[in-house]
């Protein structure tokens, strides 16, 4: 349909959008690299976890070889990514991991796929909103406002900072997917272009012998795990690296707003992984190099380092001259911008993941409202904003040391609905994956790997997290919950917590867990046409191939004293009654 106002605007093109009434078209390929790459926040990513990749509890883990388990984990994340990749051709679906699961599994799997997805998002939210926060007054007291920098180790005040920082991004969600994204190509390229800095500084100097007494060559060696004992170190590692990259599926998650939904959100989302290994195994083998992995001074062995590698090296790294002073600034620029960036991109997947259950009758009706003007999901996106706030301040108020259990909780709950993908990818295209080379390797082979191999990463991970032990607070005393250790609580909780919302869901609303075809048959090829007029100045993509307005099929969107028009017949359509 296509839109007519008082002024006799006339329509300018009749992209597709999908039916669920996000914009279609918003999103090109270049734009959903961008929006995949920064809701992995590699700068914060880095400074909050590779440390626990190299040590944990004052006792090396990785070590050197932390590279290689960056490289490790980027081979289950590049094979998922092909699954969604594969699964997004024929349903390119807002609710991604909900969807594919229960098309290929049943309602109550694709329900709990999609509450992993929701779950690691408000979790990791809590850690974000702590280095947004914290990093706030950093940043300040790098640009000379001394009293500033104090509020970064307080609690109270970084708590504050976080919760406006949380209610900033989900107001810039709340606005568009455009302004969402025009928002990540200036906070993306200030991450990458000092993360780059960051890393030749480091390792120029290690070769021009100013590096740290402890600093160390790169080797080759170091991208090899050999001498890793796979149960103790290695998994729970692995589970920390894929934190590291996660985050890519919100390429997918927006692939309703893509220009060609079936198709640019998976050539992002695998763009996107390739692009963060090159990244990610240039900073970590600069870190390692420069800083060592000694448990004293700013080695990355050192626990008081693990929350924050960054701000263990940056000092040591830049120096107290000028451009060291200018150094700084930009790395808790970066860390700050990536933090923020990522706290709006996490808000993103979260909101479509719940306006897709809300449209298959999986969650409250009011989880599918979009708003007439930003075709944005209006509930969904402020109901993520406030739990999230919430939990935040709850896990803050109960242990502030809890924030750094959530990278590892988060990374069971990632392993949990990533590879819960990959096995609906295999088994979605059971009938036809062998009919071809392409198809078995694409639909069977790499996907099956992935699920795989994060399977067997959760259940030893998870038997590691569990031990007292592993993590402690600034005192050295284990945080544990109900005697076990915090970590795997909180993931296991999560997901217990998902079984019993979804059984009260189930008691409240049972349509959407009678045995049959929980979900109606849809491809990418029954997207709905909408007609779009000039009325309404917008932000713009450089790559978006979206003219100013979508009008949905129920014309919930139709701006006041405008007509929609029948973009075939021609003839005025009106609006449906109740």
């Amino acid at each position: 349909m296509s839109i007519q106002s008082d002024s006799s605007t006339a329509p300018i093109g009749y992209p597709e959008t999908a039916d669920k009434g996000l914009k279609g078209g918003a999103l090109g390929l270049v734009s959903s690299v961008v929006v995949g790459m920064a809701s992995t926040a590699p700068a914060y990513s880095l400074a909050a976890s590779l440390g626990f990749v190299v040590a944990s509890g004052g006792a090396v883990l990785a070590g050197v070889k932390a590279p290689a388990i960056i490289l490790i984990a980027f081979i289950p994340m590049y094979f998922i990514a092909v699954a969604y990749a594969e699964l997004n051709k024929s349903e390119p679906d807002c609710g991604t991991t909900f969807t594919w699961a229960a098309r290929a599994f049943g309602p109550w799997v694709g329900w709990m796929g999609g509450w992993g997805i929701i779950a690691a998002d408000i979790i990791v939210m809590a850690n974000l909103a702590q280095i947004a926060g914290s990093y706030s007054f950093t940043f300040l007291g790098d640009l000379g406002w001394t009293s500033a920098a104090a509020l970064a180790s307080s609690t109270l005040w970084s708590t504050v900072a976080g919760v406006v920082w949380i209610a900033v991004m989900t107001y810039i969600c709340y606005r568009g997917i455009e302004v969402s994204a025009k928002l990540q190509y200036g906070l993306l390229g200030v991450e990458v272009l000092v993360l780059v800095i960051f890393a030749v500084t480091a390792l120029v100097k290690v070769y021009t012998g100013h590096g740290e007494p402890y600093s160390l060559h790169p080797s080759l060696s170091w991208f090899w795990p050999g001498g890793l004992d796979f149960g103790t170190v290695m998994a729970p590692a692995l589970l920390t690296a894929v934190f590291i990259y996660w985050g890519w599926d919100t390429a997918v998650s927006t692939n309703e707003e893509a220009d060609d939904p079936a198709t640019t959100p998976g050539k992002a989302a695998v763009l996107s992984t390739v692009l963060l290994l090159v990244t990610y195994a240039l900073v970590t083998v600069a870190a390692v190099s420069f800083a060592g992995v000694g448990t004293e001074g700013i080695g990355l062995g050192n626990a008081e380092n693990s929350t924050d590698v960054f701000s263990a090296i940056g000092p040591a790294l830049f120096g107290d001259s000028l451009l060291g002073k200018l150094g700084l600034l930009l790395l808790s620029a970066s860390i700050l911008t990536s933090a923020s960036a990522s706290t709006q991109t996490t808000i993103l997947p979260t909101a479509r993941t719940a306006l897709s259950m809300g449209a298959y009758k999986a969650l409250p009706a009011s989880f599918t409202k979009i708003h007439p003007k930003f075709l944005t999901p209006t509930v969904a996106t402020v109901a993520m904003g406030v739990v999230s706030a919430v939990f935040y301040v709850l896990f803050t108020l109960v242990n502030v040391r809890l924030l750094s259990a959530l990278i590892g909780s988060v990374g069971l709950m990632i392993a949990f609905y990533y590879g819960l993908s990959g096995f609906a990818c295999v088994w979605f295209y059971r009938k036809t994956f062998t009919s071809n080379l392409r198809d078995f390797v694409m639909r069977g082979v790499l996907p099956g790997l992935g699920g795989v191999m994060l399977l067997v990463g959760f259940v030893f991970a998870l038997k590691s997290y569990a031990a007292v032990d592993w993590l402690t607070d600034d005192a050295g005393n284990n945080v544990t919950i109900l005697g076990f250790g915090a970590v795997a609580v909180v993931g296991i909780a999560a997901i217990l917590l998902g079984l019993v919302l979804m059984l009260v869901w189930r008691l409240r609303a049972p349509a959407f867990f009678r045995p049959g075809e929980p979900l109606g048959r849809r491809g990418h090829h029954d997207l709905i046409l909408a007609g779009i007029p000039a009325v309404d100045e917008t932000v713009r993509l450089p790559d978006s191939r979206l003219p100013d307005l979508v009008i949905a099929p129920d014309l919930s969107n139709l701006p006041e004293g405008a007509t929609a028009i029948d973009a075939e017949t021609g003839e005025p359509v009106e609006r449906p009654r109740d």
